[in-house]
């Protein structure tokens, strides 16, 4: 999934750090069973086990601050960005002719991590332009379980609920011919629906960052994968035309996009730099300009003559032929965007906001944990609760992660006070309870420590509540101040699926432990 953004930093604004020490292990938990073989380039086997899921187919503390639940369907709001819209389809945003999504009421279990666009209808079914060109397409939408969600008349052909997926979901691409789609896991595993063929994975193989997307070749007869450190694995009659695996990346590969003719195709990492292989020409990037947010996805033009970024932020960047058709008002906002989808004709594009869905975190079915915490903090996404700088319903007015991750414990009946600094956490659970390292397996309703250690506020800077957790170790958390709106006015936004311990290819720091409450 891509990288949230920008997170609230607890520095020393009135918080107290704590002197707290534990020897930390960074090793990988299991390894699940093995894919079909790949033809494989790229990326050089590493230290990252991504193994598995190839296939075809309590009271709360006296006096603690109460945050008020926002009800399914309700306007999110950011006073401070001047940023107020319905999410009509839920968190899909549609510019130019492309086709608004239909009001999407049902509850998911799991976040939606991508989105394709099925092949436009005919013109019988679908809304012509004066020129008769088809805009009306529908749309999948693919949740880190494994749920395809089809909207606006896009075909449905299946999900892979009923599988046991050892790592989570990250990315889709739909078949050329609306026949089918492929799912693609973090261990890159492969899973197909409709007509679509099962040309390998790399589920089972060890990769030296986790797999971030895919695309599928024109004909639909191959594909191709990329991993975050910029390799690149083909399969079918996907060709293999080169990757930056092995190179030194200033920041993580985050998305993907083939040439129109499958002669190439380009990859574009979170600071917005772009890399070209084979036909794929170079109209521009982001690498040099100071971004509010990081880049979280790309998409080509149906020529292959541009491309459009997305930032977090919902700020889209054209290139060459590509053209801007708008994006949020008020941008930049603090709800996460994460995909960019064009139209059928070009004439315009989709943004996908995941955070506009509701969802019950409930596949995988929670093994243990604290559900009490999971939902209280559930209750909270919503971009800026309150209107002042720093200021929440958890606390007072200050970098406010640790005060949310305290509420939510609190609202599952653990008495922890009210902190303002992560390291606190850190110390509380590991008098009260324990902490463990980042290659735990950990449990939902557990608080993720991000950075580099307990000691103080430079060092434990931001905290989230764990929501979901896969058998590859693979979390989703809900953050406070947190998301890639402006500083001091952030948001609670869902974050991930991500390796703990591979958390800076979708986060912005690395995690150090857990904290079990």
């Amino acid at each position: 999934m891509a990288r949230v953004g920008r997170r609230g930093m607890a520095t020393a604004l009135s918080v107290a750090t704590t002197a707290v020490g534990l020897a930390l292990a960074a090793v990988l938990a299991g390894a699940g069973p093995a894919g079909a073989a790949p033809r494989a380039q790229g990326a050089a086997a590493g230290t990252t086990a991504a193994t598995g899921s190839g296939s075809t187919g309590s009271a709360s503390k006296p006096g603690a601050p109460t945050a008020p639940r926002v009800p399914a369907g309700a306007v999110h709001t950011s006073h401070a960005n001047s940023y107020s819209q319905m999410y009509p389809g839920g968190g899909i945003f549609a510019y130019g002719d492309a086709q608004q999504a239909s009001p999407f009421p049902v509850t998911l279990r799991a976040p939606v991590v991508a989105m394709a666009a099925a092949p436009a209808r005919t013109p019988s079914t679908g809304t012509t332009t004066s020129t008769g060109t088809t805009t009306s397409q529908g749309y999948w939408l693919a949740s880190a379980d494994g749920e395809v969600t089809a909207l606006d008349g896009a075909p449905s052909f299946g999900s892979a609920t009923a599988a046991d997926l050892y790592a989570p979901v990250v990315g889709m691409a739909g078949a050329p011919d609306g026949g089918g789609y492929w799912l693609v896991a973090l261990d890159g595993g492969i899973f197909t629906f409709g007509d679509d063929a099962f040309y390998g994975s790399m589920g089972g193989h060890h990769l030296a960052e986790p797999v971030v997307g895919m695309a599928a070749t024109p004909d639909g007869k191959g594909y191709w994968q990329v991993a975050a450190d910029g390799g690149i694995f083909t399969f079918g009659d996907a060709a293999f035309y080169g990757s930056m695996g092995g190179h030194h990346l200033a920041e993580p590969v985050v998305g993907m996009a083939s040439t129109p003719d499958g002669k190439g195709y380009w990859l574009v990492a979170a600071d917005g730099g772009i890399f070209t292989f084979g036909d794929a020409a170079f109209y521009g990037s982001l690498g040099a300009k100071a971004l509010q947010s990081g880049v979280s996805a790309m998409a080509a033009t149906s020529h292959g003559t541009g491309y459009w970024l997305l930032e977090s932020n919902g700020a889209v960047f054209p290139f060459g032929t590509a053209k801007s058709f708008g994006e949020p008002s008020g941008s930049p906002t603090a709800a996460p965007f994460k995909t960019i989808v064009q139209s059928a004709d070009g004439d315009g594009y989709s943004l996908l906001e995941p955070d506009g869905f509701d969802y019950t975190f409930a596949n995988p079915t929670p093994v243990g944990g604290y559900p009490r915490i999971v939902a209280a903090a559930a209750s909270q996404i919503q971009p800026d609760p309150d209107r002042g700088y720093f200021c929440n319903p958890y606390g007072t007015c200050e970098p406010w992660c640790a005060l949310f991750v305290t509420w939510a414990w609190q609202q599952g009946g653990v008495p922890v006070p009210s902190y303002a600094f992560v390291g606190s956490i850190y110390g509380w659970a590991a008098t009260h309870a324990r902490v463990l390292p980042r290659s735990a397996h950990a449990l939902p309703g557990d608080a993720v420590l991000f950075g580099t250690g307990p000691q103080n506020p430079a060092t434990a800077v931001h905290t989230g509540v764990v929501a979901q957790v896969w058998p590859d170790g693979a979390v989703v958390t809900i953050e406070g101040d947190s998301g890639p709106g402006t500083t001091g006015h952030l948001a609670v936004v869902v974050n991930g699926p991500f390796l703990p311990t591979d958390a800076t290819a979708f986060a912005d720091y690395p995690v150090f432990a857990f904290a079990q409450p």
